[in-house]
């Protein structure tokens, strides 16, 4: 049997895989079983943010193994210590940190953070506990995080979901504001939406949304898993912003492909856990740890002022091809998390690229989703567009021809 036969065989069907089997990756490139290279512009959904098999995480990793990989968050790892220190120096005043495996279960602490607060701080009525999220939001697909998601596709087969998430607009203060009663307790937003779209929350609607949470005293939980980490030129979302959460949560390419997530929550909750409220077995595993602080170091100024300038070069290149073309609806998005919706379903033209040696995705059904790794050059963004061209050009053929 091939590989494809023997997936098929002994996996659940959870996955919808292209054909492409992977060999071996390095910086910003992937090459298959036959040896064909590609270019990487997904980064395995934001994951190896700072390339594949980079050489600085290798070596941590190779080091922290020679020492441990598992000693139990019943004693001091510390690796993982300095990891919390760092994070919490890159994040707000007296923050406290709690790692985890993936941003799924990052979101699951945040929620089950803020339900602490709202039993800890009630309203007059009692007790508060219902959490405003958005429409077209994606947080997770554990039972909470899955009800906390806007999308009704993912809530298919798994109704009844957990009680009490509520969906206001995206950038739409008044939504928010309809839904507020004595029961709230927080609100629940991606900076950025990534499988919504590549949706940007507007700042003015961000600054008017932390305005409200403090008149409120709601938290506002910001979910970083995929605009986090450098992505949008900053290490967080929220400082394009110039706002501060009360909650952020981080995962994906905090480790750079090993798993990994972190809740980060500022002065008015940092104290609300106490001992035996929460906890993870393999959370915060020395040898991810070791990978993360890697990739901090790696993220400095300079690295992430690069970024910046290079995201700027692939946004002004993706305008060009929206002005030649009128299936492109919109160019949008922040930094290196940019989207570009069609007017027609995007997979076609996805997959067409994987065919010319660029890989990207396809989300929301009409949106090309570009998530490349920060360090690509003007060069790779150049043979992208190029490649994304003739994808173009050749579906508008083809809807012009019928």
């Amino acid at each position: 049997m091939n590989i494809k036969q023997v997936e098929g065989k002994y996996f659940m069907h959870t996955y919808r895989r292209s054909n492409l089997v992977i060999k071996k990756t390095k910086n910003q490139f992937i090459w298959d079983e036959k040896g064909k290279k590609y270019l990487d512009f997904f980064s395995g959904i934001s994951v190896c943010n700072i390339g594949h098999c980079n050489e600085a995480v290798i070596k941590a990793v190779k080091t922290q193994l020679g020492s441990f990989a598992h000693v139990s968050n019943l004693y001091y790892a510390p690796v993982q210590i300095k990891l919390g220190e760092e994070l919490a120096k890159r994040s707000f005043p007296q923050a406290r940190i709690f790692l985890s495996n993936s941003g799924a279960e990052a979101n699951e602490c945040a929620i089950k953070l803020a339900r602490k607060f709202g039993f800890l701080n009630p309203s007059k009525s009692g007790k508060r506990y219902e959490i405003i999220c958005f429409n077209d939001s994606f947080h997770g697909r554990s039972m909470a995080t899955a009800s906390a998601t806007g999308q009704q596709r993912f809530h298919e087969y798994l109704k009844p979901l957990q009680e009490k998430f509520v969906f206001a607009e995206v950038n739409n203060i008044d939504s928010v504001k309809e839904l507020v009663n004595d029961r709230t307790v927080a609100v629940m937003i991606e900076p950025i939406q990534g499988e919504g779209g590549i949706i940007p929350a507007e700042k003015t609607f961000l600054r008017e949304l932390r305005e409200f949470c403090d008149d409120k005293n709601l938290l506002l939980i910001l979910d970083e898993i995929q605009c986090g980490i450098g992505r949008t030129g900053k290490f967080y979302a929220f400082e394009s912003y110039d706002i501060r959460p009360d909650i952020v949560t981080i995962a994906k390419s905090l480790a750079n492909g090993l798993p990994l997530g972190a809740t980060i929550a500022g002065k008015k909750c940092a104290e609300i856990f106490v001992y035996g409220d929460h906890g993870s077995t393999f959370g915060g595993n020395p040898v991810s740890c070791a990978a993360a602080l890697a990739v901090l170091k790696i993220l400095n100024a300079k690295f992430l002022n690069n970024s910046v300038k290079t995201a700027k070069y692939l946004r002004g290149k993706l305008e060009g091809l929206k002005k030649n073309y009128s299936i492109i609806k919109e160019v949008r998005g922040i930094g290196l998390m940019l989207g570009v919706e069609l007017t027609v379903n995007a997979q076609k033209v996805v997959d067409y690229c994987l065919d010319k040696g660029l890989v990207i995705n396809c989300t929301h059904n009409t949106v090309i989703r570009i998530l490349p790794a920060l360090i690509i050059t003007k060069k790779d963004i150049d043979n992208a567009i190029k490649i994304l061209d003739e994808a173009l050009k050749w579906q508008t053929k083809i809807l012009k021809n019928g």
